[in-house]
């Protein structure tokens, strides 16, 4: 059910193309529903599907999920891997050993699996789902506010064109 809802809600999305090493043909759209099936069946917390093909080249989509604990992450990135593994489909990830933040390439679908509170920490679906814009005064990006980006620190302010990134 939630598979069907998610093709037609992303049958507006351009569709890439890519030949598996064993030869089978595949869209990037197969690829994520296949992923979202996968966390479907191991109860992922609150699936967020992203589509990055209008905002960067390094994937068409991006999957954002929870897990109850390690070992339930750990379980998740297992059962992808497994999946893409005997689909034909090379992964690769990061982030297993600890698994408070496990991160899976598919190729045309990036998938980061978190523990509930590293998630809110680093809050990707709000930094991925902005539509930012340039600013023309700075030419860099202004948040939805229309302010700069603040530091790693969190103490930043914008420079004085209005955009970019402070330091």
């Amino acid at each position: 059910m939630v598979r069907d809802k998610v093709r037609a809600k992303l049958s507006k999305e351009p569709t890439n193309s890519a030949t598996a090493p064993n030869g089978a043909h595949t869209t990037s759209e197969d690829l994520l529903a296949a992923i979202l099936a996968s966390l479907e069946d191991d109860k992922a917390i609150e699936p967020v599907t992203i589509g990055l093909a209008r905002k960067s080249s390094i994937a068409d989509y991006m999957v954002v999920a929870s897990g109850t604990s390690q070992r339930h992450i750990a379980a998740m990135a297992h059962h992808i891997q497994e999946s893409q593994k005997k689909a034909g489909h090379v992964t690769r990830s990061e982030g297993l050993p600890r698994c408070d933040w496990v991160l899976i390439d598919a190729g045309d679908v990036i998938v980061h699996l978190f523990r509930p509170e590293v998630r809110d920490f680093y809050n990707l679906e709000k930094m991925w789902s902005a539509d930012f814009q340039a600013d023309a005064a700075g030419g860099g990006q202004a948040d939805a506010a229309g302010g700069g980006q603040a530091d790693a620190a969190g103490g930043g302010q914008a420079d004085a064109a209005g955009g970019g990134l402070a330091t």
